[in-house]
């Protein structure tokens, strides 16, 4: 049986049934041997008080008709019994209305080698009987010692039966039979109480786990009690609270590094301006200059190109980040907006492109999916290798799917849980590049503006493949 409840029901059902069994049997064992040992003591007990009471009134020689005679007044009147007198071969039996069980063997060699009282309880058909043997010498005035031992003895035997006393015993196995159930039912419903009793504060404590795992940091369980679930609740509620201060602390801190990003990208675009327009003339007038300081001037409108990029790119961070990024949706061709973005960086040479025959149309931001893609393509082509492709794909239940794929040898596997991570560099050793380490975050940002997906892997032939889905593309006529 599943779940909890299920194992503690059956858990004590089981232990009741067993308590119940066992307590029946060690009870009907008990019963029993107390029953018919009581029964047979004072069978045994009363049959010697008559034997020593009747012994005197016995004549000698005891011929048939003496015994028959002395086994009138010897036959018990109050139980079902036979009883058996034997001297020799002179024989009396007697009943009180049940049919002979034979005296065993065993027991009558032992009342004559032993010449003294012996019992012996026998089953037959099913009921118990108990057999009494005894010897009984008669003395006459004058005998010797000698012929008193050389006499034969009378010897009585009484058989009784027990079978009332099967029948109590057999009560008291039908009372601990039909007292099973009620035990069986009682159980299952202190079972259920005690279940209930455990599990609800275990189901409390399993809701405010999902609620916590949600987000909700503000979640507290009601504390029952003193006992273990208690403590529970108890250390539950204060983990909790621990993780919602660490929580809004390390939320504190991101929106004061993120404000500060953003802050110091947004003061750094006026010098930066006056900057880039000092590069253009000194990109004019290193065409005149040679030797260290062309050299130097090359140098610096490279470094200053860069940092603006990484500018535009903190900028463009912060605008996800503080939930100011908007999009301005437009009818798009999608392979044409592929090609224009290739063309423009002058990539259209180093990149292969597969297209569909059909144009694909789709609403965009046309300038947000330039970016997604220039910055999958310039990705391949610095940490890739060649060729790289490019390939448009219409879904046919309405989407696009772009594949940006290069030759290289793609991605370690540790790294592609982390590629979309702001400034992470798959490679330790890369510690500089080209681009700002945040053109994969950029295109994430983008991508999920326009509700879509974008994923990296490595393809089996080799190289790394990134896949960006977006909605509501269509293949129209060209």
């Amino acid at each position: 049986m599943r779940g909890l409840r299920g194992r503690l029901l059956t858990a004590f059902v089981l232990l009741a049934a067993f308590s119940t069994v066992a307590t029946a049997g060690l009870t009907y064992r008990q019963a029993r041997g107390s029953i018919l040992d009581r029964s047979q003591s004072a069978l045994v007990t009363d049959f010697r008080v008559q034997l020593a009471a009747l012994a005197p009134s016995l004549a000698w020689p005891a011929d048939q008709a003496v015994l028959t005679r002395f086994l009138g007044r010897l036959t018990p009147r109050t139980r079902q019994a036979h009883v058996q007198l034997v001297q020799g071969a002179v024989r009396a039996t007697g009943s009180a209305g049940v049919s002979a069980v034979p005296v065993p063997d065993g027991l009558r060699q032992r009342v004559r080698d032993q010449r003294s009282h012996a019992s012996q309880r026998v089953v037959r058909d099913g009921v118990p009987w108990l057999v009494v043997g005894a010897p009984l010498t008669v003395t006459q005035p004058g005998e010797t010692a000698s012929a008193r031992q050389a006499a034969v003895p009378v010897e009585v035997y009484l058989t009784a039966s027990l079978h009332a006393e099967q029948a109590d015993t057999a009560a008291v196995l039908d009372a601990a039979r039909n007292g099973a159930l009620p035990v069986a039912l009682a159980a299952t419903l202190l079972a259920l109480l005690s279940a209930r009793r455990v599990l609800l504060p275990v189901r409390d404590l399993g809701r405010a786990a999902h609620e916590l795992a949600d987000g909700r940091l503000d979640t507290e369980v009601k504390v029952v009690g003193k006992d273990e679930l208690a403590d529970l609740a108890t250390t539950f509620n204060r983990s909790a609270r621990v993780l919602e201060s660490t929580v809004e602390e390390l939320r504190s801190m991101e929106a004061r590094a993120r404000r500060f990003a953003a802050d110091v990208s947004h003061e750094l675009r006026t010098p930066l301006s006056v900057m880039t327009a000092v590069t253009d003339v000194l990109d004019e007038e290193a065409r005149s200059m040679s030797g260290d300081a062309a050299t130097a001037a090359a140098l610096v409108g490279s470094e200053t190109r860069r940092l603006v990029r990484l500018v535009e790119d903190l900028l463009e961070i912060s605008r996800f980040d503080a939930g100011a990024a908007m999009l301005r949706r437009q009818d798009v061709v999608v392979s044409r907006r592929l090609q224009a973005t290739l063309r423009a960086r002058g990539w259209q040479d180093r990149v292969r492109t597969v297209l569909p025959q059909q144009d694909v149309r789709a609403q965009l931001d046309a300038r947000r999916l330039d970016v997604i893609v220039a910055n999958l393509v310039g990705n391949a082509l610095r940490h890739g290798a060649d060729p790289v492709s490019v390939t448009l794909a219409a879904v046919p239940h309405g989407g696009l799917v772009v594949e940006v794929a290069d030759s290289g040898p793609g991605v370690p596997q540790e790294a592609l849980p982390h590629l979309f991570d702001r400034f992470y560099k798959a490679e330790a050793s890369r510690s500089r590049s080209e681009g700002s380490g945040l053109g994969l975050a950029i295109a994430q940002g983008n991508t999920r503006l326009h509700g879509g997906t974008l994923t990296a892997a490595n393809r089996p032939e080799g190289g790394a493949v990134f896949t960006l889905c977006l909605p509501g593309g269509e293949k129209v006529g060209t």
